[in-house]
């Protein structure tokens, strides 16, 4: 898509405030953001990414077992770390990146689930994703994972994908060829006029949807979803296989 001018975001946030019911046992006295895949945990995965792809501040929300998120996050070396406090109350999706704006400022930012991230493909999907930014048609453009191509994943996909990446809901009743993958890029305007206290992501894709706003771009390597232990060790048989 042609662009006027070129941008790259500063700031991050790492979604890690889920309470992991669906890794239970595992998050017992772990919180799913401090499992580690393969000998490292998914909160380091994505403080990894973000660092090999410039980005300078990091916003880590905290609500179940915080203390442990808190203190695991403030030890990554290369990013400034802010921690965005949701231990009296968890604000979902929505609700906790609208708490964290001021430390995430007013230009488009990354956004990323802890529980999501790639075997990268040739070209790294954060750079892809920039490059894709375009300021004059976008409030919120999706990473997307073909759903045929996705590890841990058993839905009927997200959406539906047109002309310039312009994404729509599926249907109830049909199936969809795309996932979000968890890792997207958003400018702040969107979250005006949005409800105080919790509430989701969704609000913000209906939002964005509604104005013709909200885009995709597919992905490139094999995105792997850890949102269950059968989750987690389809993720490591995978990163196994892309050693060999």
């Amino acid at each position: 898509m042609p662009k006027e001018t070129s941008f790259h975001p500063k700031a991050a946030m790492v979604l890690s405030a889920g309470l992991g019911k669906r890794m239970r046992p595992l998050t017992a006295t772990t919180p799913k953001p401090l499992i580690e895949v393969d000998g490292k945990s998914m909160l380091a995965r994505a403080a990894s990414r973000l660092k090999d792809a410039g980005l300078e501040t990091c916003v880590v929300n905290v609500h179940y077992l915080a203390d442990l998120v808190e203190s695991h996050a403030l030890k990554f070396e290369g990013l400034d770390v802010k921690i965005s406090d949701e231990r009296d109350e968890l604000l979902d999706t929505g609700g906790g990146i609208k708490k964290a704006l001021p430390m995430l400022g007013t230009e488009p930012f990354i956004l990323k689930n802890s529980d999501s991230f790639w075997l990268e493909g040739v070209k790294p999907n954060l750079d892809l994703l920039v490059e894709t930014w375009d300021d004059n048609t976008m409030d919120i453009l999706l990473l997307m994972s073909p759903t045929v191509n996705a590890v841990g994943y058993n839905g009927k996909g997200d959406f539906l994908m047109g002309d310039e990446g312009k994404l729509e809901r599926r249907d109830e009743r049909s199936v969809a060829p795309y996932i979000y993958s968890g890792t997207a890029m958003i400018h702040p305007r969107l979250f005006n006029d949005t409800p105080e206290g919790p509430f989701s992501l969704n609000v913000l894709f209906d939002k964005a949807i509604a104005s013709g706003r909200l885009h995709g771009v597919e992905g490139d390597g094999l995105w792997l979803h850890v949102g269950t232990p059968e989750g987690l060790d389809d993720a490591e048989q995978a990163i196994a296989n892309s050693a060999n």
